[in-house]
């Protein structure tokens, strides 16, 4: 025969060493019962209304400042919150609900834990409250941890008996320095810890009112975590004649974002994280847990290690976050060059249509014709691979044709927007240093000073005497194809210096994400300054689309050609203004967004317009060649960063270089096919990054 015996007691009228209490007296007045007997219980020589008139009466004047006054200059100045990363916004009030991960580790661990403590002279509560501190520490990104704890509060041995509510919460701050070791930070939380026990009979709630944090419903006042190592007798239930197993209970109510409450056995350390729901999924705790098993692992065979490289991750974890979610793309030959991209569709389609303006429509023939001149009259200036050379002209078909011709003749496009502020284009003529200048005439006088000779693709008479056959160039992946300018922290741009092959790279991404029917007509709105121009320009052209050129992605309302458009590449703050105006084209199929946060309403709007199949948002700094991570952003999906082009590798690590678990936040690193040589004559600024 079975029964269930449930009790519940009020956390105001009992604590959990209360409950051992209570099991005791159970069994003896149980016992007592079954043998007819008086039960044997001595009489409490204190009752609880007692102790607390005694505490009431000790903790004021003189006894009351010296608490106060400790726990005022130990939390002067701590952090208001904890910013673990969660899994969903926090709610504005805490509704508590919670639920619990197991948490195991061995015994062979926890023995060298035990072990370690002996030496350094502290408990073991000291070593794992350390040990969870680093652990907060690394999730949050944080180095002034406050985490409470429960203490008994029977300090008196005339309390031990008592079946009341004697716990007081301690919060317990660390500082933890990244180079720090281990060791290190044991000997600062022993001794924190140890003036608090001193400092311990000032209730939590007084504290909290001399403190006067700003309240926030949504978190606890002071910590946010919580530990708590179990040492409280623990009783077992034995009466005459029956037999009784402790049932554990699920939790539903987390008391705080997160406790970690552990107990010691001959096993090992087993216990829970208790957190909560309305915060984090179950798998994050699950993993958590796991690098908190790595942590103590760690901790206890190297001590001496820096607190920066103490493990969180598994070695399943490496492999994944490292390897498996950045394959390596197999090598294949590709084209050396954007030229010969371009020069693939001439051969294949000579007579598509390969620019759009509003005066002209060029087939590919006749824009390779006028670029290979270009390219002649160039390599008679003496332009070739790694020769640079500036080029300042108005947004027609000329913007393609001088960027073409000055690869084909091997050098290096530096772009002059002609927009620009004359003391900004006097830099960037400095950077190209180049023999030739390709320009339209009209642009020559704002130009500074220079010493290139010019090449005006308006009115130079030798260009139409040049050759139509692309001059013999040998152009290398390594050679340099043109510079972006980001901005400087001293105001002068940097210029990033992307090589072909960084180029030749990311076109082949383009190919073989977009169909050749999308890239039928790519806007081409972008300053030549901007690295969202290289898609415009050269995305089409390797794919045997056309380019839509444009005075800006604004000029859309006004652009004559607007029909021909199938694709805009442009920055989301511009795409927002494009759809208030009613101004995206009826033709366009597929839309890119990037160089800024893509907000998910806007997201809605642009699936709201009828043409509109894909959109994708792009990220990725110029020292990456354009783009290094995207997305096809789903109808109904938030828009997030998504994944690392095929070429391109992404780490997000955290201060001192480390990979970082899933979900923690970090600084993104890139590498792979995109990552430029370098800013252009400033090698100090390069070794930086």
């Amino acid at each position: 025969e079975e029964h269930l015996l449930l009790v519940t007691m009020h956390h105001i009228v009992s604590d959990g060493w209360s409950m051992g209490v209570l099991v005791r007296e159970l069994a003896a007045f149980y016992a007592a019962f079954s043998t007819g007997t008086t039960p044997a219980l001595p009489p409490l020589p204190v009752q609880y209304a007692g102790f607390a008139a005694w505490q009431r009466d000790w903790l004021q004047g003189a006894a009351l400042e010296a608490q106060m006054g400790y726990w005022k200059q130990q939390l002067t100045g701590a952090p208001a919150a904890l910013e673990l990363p969660t899994d969903r916004p926090r709610p504005p009030a805490q509704s508590h609900r919670g639920a619990t991960v197991d948490v195991r580790i061995p015994a062979n661990v926890s023995e060298a834990l035990k072990a370690l403590s002996q030496r350094e002279g502290a408990t073991p509560f000291m070593t794992l409250l350390a040990a969870f501190q680093v652990l907060l520490s690394r999730y949050s990104a944080q180095d002034d941890i406050s985490v409470g704890s429960p203490i008994a509060g029977r300090t008196q041995a005339e309390t031990e008996g008592l079946i009341g509510f004697f716990v007081n919460t301690l919060v317990l701050r660390a500082h933890l320095k990244p180079q720090a070791t281990f060791r290190e930070l044991m000997a600062q939380v022993r001794g924190t810890t140890l003036a608090a026990y001193e400092h311990q009979h000032l209730p939590f709630e007084k504290l909290v009112e001399a403190l006067q944090p700003t309240r926030d419903l949504s978190r606890g006042p002071l910590f946010q975590a919580m530990f708590i190592l179990q040492n409280t007798p623990s009783e077992a239930l034995r009466l005459p004649g029956l037999s009784f197993q402790s049932l554990p209970l699920e939790a539903q109510f987390a008391k705080f974002d997160l406790t970690l409450a552990l107990r010691e056995t001959p096993t090992g350390l087993i216990g829970s994280f208790e957190y909560a729901t309305d915060l984090f999924d179950t798998s994050t705790l699950q993993r958590m847990a796991g690098h908190l098993g790595v942590l103590l692992e760690a901790i206890a065979t190297k001590p001496d290690t820096r607190l920066a490289d103490l493990p969180l991750l598994t070695d399943a974890e490496r492999q994944q976050l490292l390897v498996e979610w950045n394959p390596r793309t197999p090598a294949t030959e590709r084209e050396s060059s954007i030229a010969a991209l371009v020069e693939a569709q001439v051969q294949r389609i000579p007579d598509a249509v390969a620019v759009i303006t509003p005066e002209r429509r060029l087939t590919y023939r006749e824009v390779d014709a006028r670029a290979n001149q270009l390219a002649h009259r160039l390599r008679g200036l003496g332009v070739g691979p790694e020769v640079r050379v500036g080029l300042c002209v108005e947004r027609t078909e000329d913007l393609v044709i001088g960027a073409l011709g000055i690869l084909k003749a091997g050098g290096a496009y530096v772009p002059l927007d002609p927009s620009y502020p004359r003391e900004r284009l006097g830099w960037l003529l400095e950077d190209a240093q180049g023999p030739a200048l390709v320009a339209h005439s009209h642009l020559l006088a704002s130009l500074p000073e220079h010493s290139a000779t010019p090449v005006c693709l308006d009115t130079d008479a030798v260009l139409a005497l040049q050759p139509t056959t692309a001059p013999a160039v040998d152009v290398l992946p390594g050679h340099l194809a043109y510079l972006i300018y980001t901005s400087g922290s001293t105001g002068r741009p940097k210029g990033v210096a992307i090589t072909q092959g960084n180029a030749v790279a990311f076109l082949h991404w383009a190919m073989a994400t977009y169909e050749p029917e999308e890239l039928k007509g790519v806007l081409a709105a972008t300053s030549l300054n901007f690295d969202l121009s290289v898609f415009e320009l050269f995305a089409p052209l390797s794919s045997g689309g056309a380019v839509v050129v444009a005075r800006n992605a604004l000029h859309l309302p006004e652009l004559s050609t607007a029909s021909e458009v199938t694709l805009i590449n442009t920055v989301p703050s511009a795409m927002a203004q494009l759809v208030r105006l009613g101004a995206v084209p009826a033709g366009v199929r597929v839309i890119n967004l990037a160089g800024e946060a893509l907000p998910e309403t806007l997201a809605k709007q642009v699936y709201g317009l009828p043409s509109v199949e894909k959109l994708y948002n792009l990220y990725g700094p110029s020292e990456d060649t354009t783009y290094s991570t995207g997305s096809l952003v789903g109808r109904e999906e938030v828009p997030l960063i998504g994944r690392p082009l095929p070429d391109t590798r992404a780490y997000v690590l955290d201060s001192t270089l480390q990979p970082v678990p899933v979900g923690v936040a970090g600084e993104l690193y890139l590498a792979g096919e995109g990552q430029a040589r370098g800013y252009l004559l400033r090698p100090d600024l390069t070794a930086e990054r």
